[in-house]
């Protein structure tokens, strides 16, 4: 069977798909995940998808795995990350519940002041519990220094190590 497309139909398929590659573009996520002694450190940005989180979870979740059992930190980077729809919210939520459960101490988020991040922060991942501390910082040392002298130590005190 052949179909014959007119003019107008190519140029309606041509921008759709020129739609969707923007978009494709837009929400591409970036996020670099490693593992320094008992620290499990990130660099995130990007706008970010539901496939986001889920990836970013699915690949938290494999780093984290030999951690488990004993308390570890977080640490992440998050100046260049531009938000997410509010279907992340769920699943950070999850891997927040996920961490908790699986014996995280505390984390450390760093990013320059941004009401609209922390809103969305605040949503998703919860400050306090008995067992658990999250704290924000505007620079990165103070942040390392934080978990140091909590005894989560890190060769680099910085996220330029693996995130370059």
């Amino acid at each position: 069977m052949c179909y014959i497309i007119t003019p107008a139909q190519q140029a309606a398929i041509f921008n759709l798909e020129t739609c969707y590659q923007s978009i494709a573009m837009i929400q591409t996520p970036d996020f670099k995940l490693w593992r320094e002694d008992k620290v499990l450190i990130a660099v995130i940005s990007g706008s970010w998808s539901r496939f986001s989180a889920m990836d970013f979870a699915t690949e938290f979740k494999a780093i984290a795995e030999p951690l488990i059992g004993q308390p570890w930190a977080h640490i992440v980077y998050m100046d260049d990350w531009h938000l997410g729809v509010p279907e992340i919210e769920p699943i950070v939520q999850d891997l927040v519940v996920w961490c908790i459960k699986h014996d995280l101490r505390y984390a450390a988020q760093v990013y320059c002041p941004n009401m609209v991040k922390r809103y969305q922060m605040d949503r998703m991942v919860i400050e306090k519990t008995d067992n658990f501390e999250r704290r924000i910082f505007a620079e990165q040392q103070a942040a390392f220094a934080w978990l140091a002298s909590l005894g989560f130590y890190t060769q680099h005190t910085n996220f330029t190590h693996q995130a370059g």
